[in-house]
């Protein structure tokens, strides 16, 4: 087999992942504020300790991520 097709492919290939990424992120990000609405829900109205609590991990968990990324950077 000849390099020229396998290139063709690879290209192709690369192509339709690029025109599905978009889609996926989409149906991720919408699933995902779905689940962030419903929880903040619940947790409204389990009452006020519960939410500055969670608050804190989630601004603790915020920061630690933001860490990693420019630790790992470069």
């Amino acid at each position: 087999m000849d390099e020229s097709g396998l290139k063709t492919a690879v290209f192709a290939e690369e192509a339709l992942l690029g025109v599905l990424l978009p889609f996926w992120q989409l149906v991720i990000g919408a699933v995902v504020l779905v689940v962030l609405v419903f929880s903040v829900g619940r947790l409204a109205r389990r009452g006020r300790s519960r939410m500055t609590t969670a608050l804190l991990v989630t601004a603790a968990v915020i920061a630690g991520l933001a860490t990693i990324g420019v630790l790992l950077e470069g």
